[in-house]
């Protein structure tokens, strides 16, 4: 008989699951509910936009650049008037002006002339000296006619005979008698170098020539204490070193056209408002802002330098 064994009512137990599966398994399907969210929200949502930024576009119009600080632009630009720039001293402009700091000082009413600001208009020539006459005030003596009745008892006077044809003037008064007209003030371009005559300034050699743009005069060798001889008659403007890069420097005004400058001197002779002749000695040769000893001579013509050698006589 066969044996047959009864099925055991004890079921098997499943397996079970290790606790770091599980944790794994959660975290796979946070990860993947978390995606689909981004999803549908990024889905749902418009594009987003980056702002682009043209930087080839040139700058607005609107924003001029500042002006040059301590300058202003010229408001008036005639051979009368100069805007003063910054670093300008009343010298400065009176030796560029070929005129005496002290007129310029009186013309403009200048009570320091230290005193002057960039941007400052300065009359730098002469006022004219022609004013209107006062109109003619005096009463004109009128004779009363007399009346009919004080004609019948005073005799009229018997009027001159009119002359047959005009009688000419006597030839007395053409010559004699020119127009009285003042005479025009001297022009600041009339040609003066004729009526000067000019000097050499001192006898050392010429070390450094004349240039528009390097040198504005001739430099002249020599030993300190040479004399320094005025080049032509006038009238010392300028005596004192106020004047960067000349030293001890002394100015003459010959005329209304022509200036002289004499500079590195070690000493000085004469003053401010002084006449001096052709030849005189005004200074000692020196080396004042200067590399060695040295005359710097300039001549001016209304304020522009030119060449001396073009003035001096020949050696």
């Amino acid at each position: 008989m066969q044996n047959w064994r009864k099925p055991s009512s004890k079921k098997t137990a499943p397996p079970r699951r290790n606790g770091t599966d599980s944790l794994a398994r959660a975290a796979i399907y946070a990860l993947a509910w978390t995606g689909c969210a981004l999803l549908l929200a990024a889905c749902g949502s418009a594009p987003r936009t980056v702002p682009v930024v043209d930087r080839t576009t040139p700058p607005s119009k609107s924003a001029e650049p500042p002006a040059t600080a301590g300058r202003e632009p010229s408001r008036l630009v005639d051979a009368d008037t100069y805007v003063v720039k910054r670093g300008d001293t009343l010298i400065r402009i009176a030796l560029d002006h070929g005129q005496d700091w002290r007129d310029i000082a009186q013309w403009n009413n200048l009570q320091d002339p230290n005193q002057i600001r960039p941007g400052q208009v300065l009359r730098v020539t002469r006022p004219s000296t022609t004013e209107a006459k006062p109109a003619d005030t005096t009463v004109a003596q009128v004779t009363p006619v007399p009346s009919p009745s004080q004609s019948t008892t005073r005799p009229l006077e018997t009027p001159a005979p009119a002359p047959s044809s005009p009688t000419p003037e006597p030839p007395a008064q053409a010559p004699s008698t020119p127009p009285a007209k003042p005479a025009p003030p001297p022009s600041r371009t009339e040609p003066a170098g004729d009526r000067i005559e000019w000097s050499w300034p001192a006898s050392g050699k010429i070390i450094e020539n004349f240039h528009e743009t390097r040198n504005k005069g001739l430099d002249i060798a020599g030993t300190p204490g040479d004399p320094v001889l005025a080049a032509a008659d006038g009238k010392v403007v300028y005596s004192g070193s106020g004047l960067r890069g000349y030293g001890q420097l002394i100015i003459i005004k010959h005329n209304n056209t022509f200036l002289s400058a004499y500079a590195h001197n070690r000493a000085m002779l004469v003053k401010e408002g002084q006449a001096v002749r052709r030849g005189q000695k005004i200074a000692e040769l020196g080396s004042t802002d200067a590399e060695s000893p040295r005359l710097h001579f300039e001549i001016r013509r209304q304020g522009r330098p030119v060449n001396p050698m073009d003035y001096l006589p020949p050696r």
